[in-house]
């Protein structure tokens, strides 16, 4: 589904250049759950911006679904992002003033579907996370655990090729976090392609897949 060949990325120039990717290769297939894992600096965040499309390396090539995707134009690159790609934050990045429903609905509707249309996507979705009680709610009225669940039914509900989740457990406490990994291995239970950055040993052995990072090289890529 998505391939990455020869990634380097760096930051800085001269002397105080950083080379956070140095040669990255790798193969995600339709239907894996992969776990990126590595200490703080390994490059797992940077791996999965570039395998996402929200940065690009300074060499190298990312495919999706066979075709190069960094010769594409910025609109182009936020098309695939928006029709083929769910994302997951730490912080869960929902807009304050809308509700639970609203905020799964708002990128649906930006992909033009109606508002009622969105709505019916995004109630399935909320029903999917078990939050079919929270339709309603802001975010200030969730839990953190709630709110990093309305991020992932925003991030599924337009049913995306692939999922890509960047320390998803990070400000949780561990009931959260196990709920949260729990509604992963269901989407992945179900045949959604899955990425997930995270520190928790626990909880990347419960995906497919553990590709470990350090020092910006994979030192090991196993199936679980």
């Amino acid at each position: 589904m998505i391939s990455a060949k020869n990634i380097v990325k760096s930051y800085g120039k001269g002397e105080l250049e950083l080379v956070v990717l140095k040669n990255i290769s790798l193969e995600i297939k339709d239907g894996e759950f992969v776990a990126i894992i590595g200490p703080s600096g390994a490059g797992k965040s940077t791996l999965l911006y570039q395998l996402s499309l929200l940065d690009e390396p300074n060499s190298g090539e990312v495919y999706f679904n066979r075709e190069p995707m960094l010769g594409l134009s910025q609109t182009d690159k936020t098309s695939v992002r928006l029709h083929e790609m769910g994302f997951v934050f730490q912080d869960y990045a929902l807009l304050p003033e809308l509700t639970a429903l609203e905020n799964v609905s708002l990128p649906i509707i930006m992909q033009g579907l109606s508002k009622s249309d969105a709505a019916k996507k995004a109630a399935v979705a909320l029903k999917q996370v078990g939050l079919a009680d929270k339709f309603n709610n802001l975010p200030s009225q969730l839990s953190g655990g709630q709110q990093q669940r309305v991020s992932i039914a925003r991030a599924i509900a337009h049913e995306p090729h692939i999922l890509f989740a960047d320390e998803p457990t990070a400000n949780l406490d561990t009931a959260s976090s196990q709920t949260v990994i729990e509604n992963f291995l269901d989407l992945h239970r179900n045949g959604q392609t899955i990425v997930m950055v995270t520190h928790e040993k626990e909880y990347a052995k419960k995906a497919t897949r553990i590709i470990e990072l350090r020092d910006g090289v994979i030192v090991s890529d196993k199936k679980n």
